[in-house]
């Protein structure tokens, strides 16, 4: 009984091992974009990770789509080894108001095409993008982003929850979040900013004269006319 009730544990347990571990798979087949900061006003590098997950195609293209109802007015690109990059620009859907500027276009999506044989089974790309500003704390940027293969087919990466749970093609997303102070680091460096010694003019108030060095300066000067005058007395003598 003991050992059939131990074969029956180690099955299950195995098969809730197996479950877990493809889980983890397929989560980390999904394409995600990572910030390297999220803070409200600042400009971030969005690192986007593109595995491949097709066993008969490899990846020949990958757009992500900026967003519109708080665009984002800078964009630029790092290059990447066997793929062109383009930032697209275009009309907004709607006027957008932006630190009191009135924006009707801004850069809509970052389209890569690979010029050679693009992301094959097994393997992964990082696409970098520099963005910003970014919008107020609290703000959820969605990225969708879609995946196309070299036999023609295309995974759009687009889709959002709406209760708690993760979607098949889930977009990437993150949240901003607090700006950062630089007061701070002003305050700092006005602390760290070496100060001047003083310089002394030779009569600053409230000093005390050194009235026994004068003395002696009287008493040589006195001392140099008397040897003098002897000389001279001497040379008339003689």
């Amino acid at each position: 009984m003991t050992t059939h009730r131990t074969a029956r544990l180690l099955a299950t347990t195995a098969t809730t091992g197996a479950v877990i571990a493809l889980t983890a798979t397929v989560a980390s087949a999904h394409v995600h974009i990572t910030p390297d900061t999220t803070a409200a006003g600042g400009y971030a590098v969005l690192t986007v990770r593109v595995p491949n997950e097709s066993a008969d195609a490899s990846t020949v293209g990958v757009t992500v789509d900026l967003p519109t109802d708080t665009p984002l007015t800078y964009v630029s690109v790092q290059p990447t080894p066997g793929w062109t990059a383009e930032v697209v620009d275009g009309a907004l859907p709607e006027p957008v108001e932006v630190n009191g500027a009135t924006l009707t276009q801004a850069p809509l999506q970052v389209v890569w095409t690979a010029t050679d044989g693009g992301i094959g089974d097994g393997e992964f790309q990082q696409f970098e993008i520099s963005t910003g500003p970014l919008p107020e704390e609290g703000v959820d940027l969605v990225l969708p982003t879609h995946q196309a293969y070299s036999d023609g087919s295309v995974v759009d990466w687009d889709e959002v929850s709406t209760d708690g749970t993760e979607p098949e093609n889930p977009a990437p997303e993150f949240t901003t979040t607090a700006a950062v102070a630089e007061d701070g680091a002003a305050e700092d460096a006005a602390d760290d900013e070496p100060t001047a010694a003083p310089v002394s003019t030779g009569t600053t108030a409230g000093a005390t004269p050194d009235t026994l060095g004068r003395w002696l300066g009287g008493l040589g000067l006195l001392a140099g006319v008397a040897a003098l005058a002897v000389a001279l007395t001497r040379r008339r003598n003689a």
